[in-house]
């Protein structure tokens, strides 16, 4: 995949975000009796509702070759604005509908570009909606503008479209007493691709129920990245500012 690690590290610490006084949500009975209609309306009404997020997420990286471990600073504003910053600003980074950007302290670069190579990262046309959606636990298409059909397997529900997308196969992995998603994967056979992004654990807070901690799995070929995701301290509905300016001087990275 050829991936430079600062770059990773950066557009995937912009995504999942969780809410205030978490608590670890344990499955209660299992439901296997709704229909593929029954079970997305079920899913929907779980969907997070908030305005801001801030939350401390600690992220683990392994390509495979080099492991690495940080914590940083997130924050959110629902449809407008993911924000990070590492420990004394070294890295910020700011995604909003119209571009993502990213500087580092480090070696006086900066990145501002579009969607594309996250993109072709991560093997799917992405958006902000598409990427806030992933992130916090909702499916990356809306379940209600496909045709699904459902089987059981595993204590999961899995969804995926009674048509396959062109060149793509979707499939989607319910818990039976949350209704959340459990998995989400999408492949490109053709182009050895393959992302899963999988939800370990989900936490309730303020009646939200979010992700706790996510295991994000992309392949291409024979290359392996994943990254690990925990959200933190986690406090809803604040105020927050999201200060980003790209210092002088510094050199842009194109990608």
């Amino acid at each position: 995949m050829r991936i430079r690690t600062q770059i990773i590290i950066t557009l995937f610490v912009i995504t999942l975000f969780n809410c205030k006084s978490a608590k670890t949500v344990s499955g209660g009975e299992a439901n296997y009796s709704l229909s593929s209609r029954q079970l997305i309306k079920e899913n929907n009404k779980k969907s997070p509702d908030y305005k801001t997020i801030k939350s401390t997420l600690k992220i683990t990286y392994d390509d495979g070759k080099n492991t690495q471990s940080h914590s940083v600073n997130f924050r959110a504003k629902k449809d407008e604005t993911l924000w990070m910053s590492a420990t004394f600003s070294v890295v910020k980074a700011l995604v909003t509908p119209d571009k993502v950007s990213f500087y580092n302290k480090l070696d006086n670069t900066y990145f501002e570009g579009d969607y594309a190579y996250l993109s072709g990262l991560l093997g799917t046309d992405l958006d902000f909606q598409k990427v806030q959606s992933l992130l916090i636990g909702d499916a990356i298409y809306d379940l209600k503008e496909d045709n699904y059909k459902l089987s059981v397997d595993d204590e999961s529900y899995i969804l995926q479209p009674k048509k396959q997308r062109e060149l793509f196969e979707i499939f989607f992995l319910l818990d039976p007493s949350l209704f959340k998603l459990k998995s989400q994967q999408i492949s490109q056979p053709q182009e050895l691709r393959h992302l899963q992004i999988d939800y370990l654990s989900h936490q309730e807070v303020d009646k939200q129920i979010l992700p706790e901690k996510v295991k994000v799995i992309a392949v291409e070929a024979n290359e392996e990245l994943i990254i690990g995701l925990e959200f933190k301290n986690v406090t809803l509905n604040e105020d927050l500012r999201f200060p980003f300016k790209i210092p002088s001087g510094y050199k842009e990275i194109k990608l």
